[in-house]
């Protein structure tokens, strides 16, 4: 028996499931991205709000309490320093495991 030269309905029908497949993938990956960027944008916000009560509490004076929530301020911004930090890293690991769109 010998093997026809043209692939099979089945063969078709798999390729074509895979080719939809990787592209809702894609698209979800670029939803992902995109999510992340508002989420690291958001934070970027947040942190320069966090900076200003910081500078302004500085400004009012050096009472115990209002140093001790300085230092709180203070802890909380270097934690979404890190935060934001780390999301940048995996968005870009994100957009180099990603196969390019184009």
């Amino acid at each position: 028996m010998k093997k026809s030269d043209k692939p099979s309905s089945s063969h078709k029908d798999v390729t074509t499931e895979l080719i939809e497949v990787n592209l809702a993938l894609q698209k979800k990956e670029v939803e992902l991205l995109n999510n992340m960027k508002q989420l690291i944008e958001r934070i970027d916000r947040m942190l320069n709000v966090f900076e200003d009560a910081s500078k302004h509490i500085m400004d009012v004076g050096e009472d115990k309490k209002i140093m001790e929530l300085t230092d709180k301020l203070n802890d909380l911004l270097e934690q979404n320093k890190t935060i934001a930090k780390g999301l940048l890293m995996l968005e870009k690991y994100v957009r180099t495991k990603t196969p390019s769109m184009m």
